[in-house]
């Protein structure tokens, strides 16, 4: 009888053990050489760029604006410039509105308007840059000269989503014993939602808006419409059409001077550097935040 039951409940390991371990083994190993991949291809591209774009940096790339025709040398100053005003007046476009839209949908709207808005900020997501970019062209640029605030418009629209989505995710964080605490005390909500959850959310917040700062940063389709009809000049004016660093390497790219080559792949490093510090910045906001929100 005892010998029965040892042999029923026995420890040694059976054949659909050894197989299920097998494959679990398997599987972490086929995930492992995904993820590896992932990583190669990122350093890949960054090595490529590095490679061809480090020799045409220097001071006069950063300061000085393109060379006429025939001439040497010459920078993307007024790119940079130009980058700089388009992607903060987008942020001021976005930032606000995704904010809000993000606190209604967490705090203070129904289910079914959550699901409906979500669903649309969602396939507003997805939509091609392209696609913005016409609709923007047929709202603002057509019959009127195109400006930097105009292609701002657009690259707002692609944020929107973005701040949106990621606000109301981290309000999600937020620990209901903050909202039931500051209810019983007879505070209103919209005060709670202020006062209590809002504070506890920013560091989050700050991080998906540079998530949709640094995806805004690298667009091009939105910029052809909308503020490609520009000058070599720095200019620090909205109502202008601005170069930018995106449009700046598209034009580099089409020419046939090598040497335009050389600084199309320059200004590609100089955005994808700008692109990965802001996006290694939110993600280290980021843990930060939930950190913070755990404790």
């Amino acid at each position: 009888m005892t010998g029965a039951t040892d042999a029923r409940y026995s420890l040694r390991p059976t054949a659909q053990l050894r197989r299920r371990k097998l494959v679990n083994r398997l599987m972490e190993a086929i995930g492992g050489l995904a993820a590896l991949s992932g990583i190669a291809v990122l350093a890949l591209v960054v090595w490529a760029v590095a490679k061809r774009g480090a020799g045409a940096l220097n001071k006069d790339f950063f300061t000085e604006v393109p060379a006429t025709f025939g001439e040497t040398g010459g920078g993307i100053a007024n790119s940079i410039v130009g980058s700089i005003v388009i992607v903060l007046v987008a942020t001021a476009f976005a930032l606000p509105v995704g904010v809000l839209i993000g606190i209604y949908l967490n705090e203070l709207a129904p289910p079914r308007i959550r699901r409906v808005v979500s669903l649309v900020l969602d396939v507003l997501n997805g939509l091609p840059s392209i696609v913005i970019g016409i609709f923007v062209f047929g709202l603002l640029v057509i019959g009127h000269s195109q400006a930097a605030w105009k292609a701002s418009f657009a690259l707002a629209v692609i944020m929107l989503p973005l701040v949106a989505r990621s606000t109301q995710e981290v309000l999600r964080l937020v620990p209901d014993t903050l909202r039931e605490g500051s209810t019983a005390l007879g505070v209103p909500r919209w005060r709670t939602t202020l006062g209590v959850v809002l504070p506890s959310a920013l560091g989050g917040i700050f991080t998906g808006a540079t998530l949709a700062v640094a995806r805004a940063a690298g667009e091009t389709a939105p910029l052809l419409f909308t503020c490609s009809v520009t000058t070599s000049q720095v200019s620090w004016r909205p109502n202008e059409a601005l170069q930018s660093i995106p449009l700046t390497i598209f034009q580099f790219l089409e020419s046939p001077d090598p040497n335009d080559h050389a600084k199309a792949w320059a200004a590609s490093l100089v955005l994808m550097t700008f692109v990965l510090v802001l996006s290694v910045l939110s993600k280290a906001m980021l843990a930060r935040s939930r950190r913070k929100l755990s404790r």
